[in-house]
């Protein structure tokens, strides 16, 4: 029998995706029997979790042996405190120095990197008595934020000098992980790093999901795992084992049909008629469209699955709708269409959209109610 678990959101619509928690212990387990034992585990649950619900999948990943949780911004963790989530929890991007007080006030861990970040810092602990948590962010070649390599030795030095700050950790971010070369630069660069400070007491952690899976890097003890979580695998280094983890996806995308008419030879089905009936057809409504999250150009290009067979999606995909050509199938309204699942992978969205899986899980809007099952 399969157990469900639901948001508290509305369900009165016939479209939905389902999460299922099995999928998810079992990657983390498949994560942790490939990390040192005593390396810590920080699992990435910022963008909703990736399309896949934060708050609801956080104590899952928690109990499965995840340390701690990532986020991007405040407004994240905060949701997360909301629903009484008391785990460490680090905001990986950049927070604007007038918001460090409040999270410092949602107990949240924020990324540091320049002396504006110092100053509100201090400017935090006058006020609130507390001391602000941070890790400090290191640009090792990503371009995107951080300490400069040239200025981090520095930087770090004066963290450490701060009595106001709780210094938590040290980070950069791999941003070419499926190229050993660039990434072994970004090594060398936090390595000599490492080298002139006293990590003593400190979170250290330069592995992302591609990192954590292929590269053993001594100077760290923590990683930070993402997509794979949600049973998704990353760009990966050409001389990688994609089979050193058996990952599975958590994601299903369903709908029920809705309507089912009869296309005559020469008719055009959706918006411009991209497509064209040749002979009588049979097309069935389904209430999902690109704004809960399917690309229009996926248009004409993907199909569902009813009743185990291959129905191809036929038209432009609208705002709310799409249509399947379900000619010869006995089907009839209230039948499931599975867009994602039994078969279908976001991998193979990805590539006709010419785009990652990680872009599309996130478009996934909450409009679609998420139910939870095991």
């Amino acid at each position: 029998m399969k157990n469900v678990r639901q948001t508290n959101i509305n369900t009165h619509r016939d479209a939905w995706i389902e999460i299922n928690l099995e999928s998810l212990e079992h990657n983390i387990k498949e994560i942790r029997k490939n990390v040192p034992k005593e390396t810590k585990l920080l699992g990435v649950v910022k963008a909703d979790a990736y399309g896949h619900g934060a708050v609801m999948l956080a104590p899952v990943i928690l109990a499965s042996g995840i340390d701690m949780l990532g986020v991007a911004s405040i407004d994240e963790g905060v949701d997360l405190r909301n629903a009484k989530i008391g785990c460490d929890i680090l905001v990986l991007g950049a927070v604007p120095v007038w918001a460090v007080e409040s999270a410092v006030a949602a107990d949240l861990s924020i990324s540091v990197f320049s002396k504006d970040h110092i100053e509100a810092c201090r400017l935090a602990y006058e006020r609130t008595g507390i001391k602000p948590k941070i890790h400090v962010k290191i640009d090792t070649g990503m371009n995107r934020i951080g300490v400069s390599v040239d200025e981090a030795v520095d930087f770090i030095k004066q963290v450490q000098n701060c009595d106001f700050i709780d210094f938590k950790g040290l980070f950069t971010h791999l941003a070419s992980a499926e190229e050993r070369d660039e990434t072994q630069l970004q090594i060398d660069k936090w390595n000599k790093i490492i080298s002139q400070i006293d990590t003593t007491g400190l979170l250290l952690h330069i592995q992302n999901t591609v990192g954590t899976m292929y590269y053993e890097v001594p100077t760290t003890n923590m990683r930070r795992v993402g997509i794979a979580l949600y049973g998704l695998y990353p760009d990966l280094p050409p001389d990688a084992d994609k089979n050193k983890f058996d990952l599975k996806p958590l994601l299903s995308l369903k709908g029920r049909i809705v309507h089912i008419h009869e296309a005559h030879d020469g008719e055009g089905v959706s918006y411009s008629h991209t497509y064209r009936a040749q002979g009588t057809r049979t097309i069935a409504t389904v209430p999902i469209g690109y704004a809960d999250g399917v690309p229009r150009i996926l248009s004409n290009k993907i199909c569902g699955i009813l009743n185990g067979q291959k129905v191809p999606q036929v038209g432009n995909i609208t705002m709310d709708q799409m249509m399947f050509d379900i000619t010869g199938t006995d089907a009839k309204v209230g039948d499931t269409i599975t867009l994602l699942g039994n078969g279908n992978t976001i991998d193979e969205w990805a590539h006709i959209a010419k785009t990652i899986n990680y872009e599309l899980t996130c478009r996934l809007k909450v409009r679609l109610p998420r139910v939870y099952t095991r």
